[in-house]
C-alpha cells in the first residue's frame, strides 16, 4: 500500500503543477498564453475559463474525498488535453511541439491508475479489518 500511495501522490502532484502552470497564465490572459490561442485560431475569451478549469480540477485531484468529482476532474484533464493536440495538429504544428502534451497524458494515465490502485487497496484492508473486528463464535459451541 506504501509503494501505491508514494506513487499515486508522486504523479498526481506533478500533474496538478503542471495544470496549474498552465492555468495561472490562461486566467491572467498572459500575452504567452493569448499568442498561443489566437495561433490555434480561438477567441481569447476562452481563456479564463479554461484555465479556472484547470484550477478547479488540479484542486480536485489533490484534495482527498470526493471520488466523483476526482473523476471528472481527470476527464476534464484528458478533453483539455485531447482539445491541445487536435488543434496544433489541425494548425501544422510540428510534432515536436506535441512533447508537454503526451507528458501530460502520461502523468493523467498514471496519476488516475494510481488512485484507483490505491482506492482498491484501501477497500481490501477495510473489508479484510472488518472481518477481523468480528467476535468468532468457535468457543460457544464447545
Amino acid at each position: 500500500m506504501r509503494k501505491t500511495n508514494i506513487l499515486y501522490w508522486l504523479f498526481t502532484i506533478i500533474l496538478a503543477a503542471l495544470m496549474l502552470f498552465s492555468a495561472i497564465p490562461n486566467i491572467m490572459s498572459m500575452p504567452e498564453a493569448v499568442t498561443m490561442f489566437l495561433h490555434l485560431g480561438y477567441p481569447v475569451y476562452l481563456l479564463p475559463f479554461l484555465g479556472a478549469g484547470k484550477l478547479l480540477g488540479a484542486v480536485a485531484i489533490l484534495y482527498p474525498g470526493y471520488p466523483s468529482l476526482k473523476e471528472w476532474a481527470y476527464a476534464g484533464f484528458v478533453f483539455d488535453l485531447s482539445g491541445a493536440m487536435y488543434s496544433g495538429i489541425a494548425v501544422g504544428d510540428p510534432p515536436g511541439n506535441w512533447l508537454p502534451i503526451l507528458i501530460g497524458f502520461l502523468l493523467i494515465f498514471l496519476s488516475y491508475t494510481y488512485y484507483h490502485k490505491k482506492l482498491k487497496k484501501a477497500s481490501s484492508a477495510a473489508r479484510n479489518g472488518s472481518y477481523a473486528d468480528r467476535p468468532s463464535h468457535q468457543g460457544l459451541n464447545g
